[in-house]
């Protein structure tokens, strides 16, 4: 779906008001969103990406110690979505969740290099579903409104798998995280109780984008340039630099803040909108395609996540 097709909907559903043409795109970069179809959820969308990967890589279901479902989309409040993506592939091995919004994926990785390290299983599957179009808001009270929920008109579905395995050669090297928690009232999807039946939905979601901007400005990133300088790096030893992407105007900025070569980035958001926690795993598998990123590179991946979370994680490929 176009962002043009995005602001005719927005028209056609709300008489009188007409979003001026080309918003969308001027303020988030975004050109394009995928959706899934009506049916599926994001246990589909995960299913789907693990059969990919099981089969891109020769192993089986049978080799995985460890299915961990790391997104902030979810096919149910209980049980763990990681059950339902096990069922749907056939899967016997232990599963749980794992959210930390759009760090959701970074954190599993961050959770499974330990586990492994700890002895505690040799491959971690991590599967990701995000069905966050689900979200979109398209009745509005008004033009104000648009611009705090706007952000529900940017996102993709998409669907994510990464194996982890014991290496005697490492491919995580290193990881920093840190959190500035102040600003969790910034991006919300809160829960609602209907208060005849006690049943319990997701509110609208909502995005006040300046105080959201200004706490990614306040934000300490030394952790984050820690995890590279006390490796002994600098960010001319990265073939790419994957730092998640809600808002396209927003990449420079943080990049030169952070001293990350533009150049080094891998731009998903224009053509696949933001796919929440699939966003840095789809800049990797970008970057292998479009041969940016080959055996042996190294590649740094920067999470940034509403709550307000950051992290910074060493990879070589």
């Amino acid at each position: 779906m176009t962002s043009a097709q995005v602001e005719a909907r927005l028209a056609e559903l709300n008489p009188g008001l007409v979003p001026p043409p080309g918003l969308i795109e001027r303020l988030t970069g975004v050109r394009y969103r995928h959706l899934a179809p009506d049916d599926w959820m994001a246990s589909d969308l995960a299913a789907a990406a693990v059969r990919k990967l099981l089969d891109s890589c020769g192993r089986d279901l049978a080799d995985i110690d460890l299915l961990i479902f790391a997104a902030t989309s979810a096919d149910v409040i209980e049980p763990a979505t990681a059950h339902i993506v096990a069922e749907k592939l056939g899967a016997r091995c232990p599963v749980f969740d794992l959210s930390n919004a759009c760090n959701s994926v970074v954190n599993a990785i961050e959770v499974a290099d330990a586990l492994i390290c700890a002895g505690h299983y040799d491959r971690i599957l991590i599967a990701c579903g995000e069905r966050v179009t689900l979200a979109a808001q398209w009745r509005l009270s008004g033009l104000d409104e648009l611009f705090t929920v706007g952000a529900s008109h940017t996102v993709s579905d998409a669907g994510a798998a990464l194996l982890l395995e014991a290496s005697d050669r490492p491919g995580v090297l290193g990881h920093r995280f840190t959190a500035e928690s102040a600003a969790w009232p910034t991006t919300v999807v809160p829960v609602q109780r209907d208060r005849q039946t006690g049943v319990l939905t997701a509110g609208r979601f909502q995005v006040r984008s300046m105080e959201l901007l200004a706490a990614l400005d306040r934000a300490d990133l030394t952790p984050l340039l820690d995890a590279v300088t006390g490796l002994g790096m600098t960010m001319a030893d990265f073939a790419v630099v994957c730092v998640h992407q809600a808002a396209l105007p927003y990449l420079a900025p943080f990049c030169e803040r952070a001293g990350i070569p533009l150049d080094r980035t891998v731009v998903t958001i224009a053509d696949h909108g933001n796919v929440a926690s699939a966003s840095l795993p789809l800049q990797l598998v970008t970057a292998v395609e479009t041969g940016r990123l080959k055996r042996g590179d190294h590649a740094l991946l920067i999470g940034l996540a509403s709550g307000l979370s950051l992290g910074a994680m060493v990879l070589r490929w």
